[in-house]
């Protein structure tokens, strides 16, 4: 067995229905491990590596798109000051992401690796309800960028319909 293989069976736990803080950190980690296996992708030629990256950046932008959107409706009940805080780190997301779009390094695509497992952290540390455990720390990723081979990396976009 590949020693990837336990990393990747962490990632593929879905979260259960009913709970928006749960879903968002397992929709970020699930961004961050594209774009870590994206790191070490190797196509044997530059342009599909640099497609690969472009891809996983692409996927974890409309992420954060989708959380911007939702923070700027007037029906958000996400506190005032965590909302601007909130707002501000899309504003750097999307600057950043541009940036990388340019030039995917893995050193550009590691800070959004970072900033996703962290939040997802945070997220993931919300109950459902008062009796509700938060997830377990071994349901989030471990901290390394990426194992030491990857997968190909399957072409997948978000499902845009809801």
């Amino acid at each position: 067995m590949p020693p990837y293989e336990n990393q990747v069976k962490k990632y593929e736990r879905r979260p259960q229905g009913g709970n928006p803080a749960q879903s968002e950190a397992w929709a970020l980690i699930e961004a961050a491990k594209r774009m870590a296996v994206s790191i070490t992708y190797d196509a044997g030629d530059a342009k599909a590596t640099k497609d690969a990256r472009k891809a996983s950046l692409r996927l974890n932008w409309r992420l954060w798109t989708i959380f911007q959107a939702e923070l700027t409706t007037e029906r958000s009940d996400v506190p005032e000051e965590l909302r601007i805080n909130m707002l501000t780190l899309c504003k750097f997301i999307d600057k950043h992401t541009v940036g990388a779009l340019v030039n995917p390094t893995p050193e550009a695509m590691t800070v959004l690796i970072e900033i996703n497992r962290n939040i997802a952290a945070g997220l993931a540390q919300i109950p459902q309800s008062a009796d509700a455990p938060p997830l377990e720390p071994s349901a989030l990723p471990e901290q390394n960028p990426a194992p030491e081979t990857a997968p190909p990396m399957p072409r997948q976009e978000l499902d845009t319909e809801a």
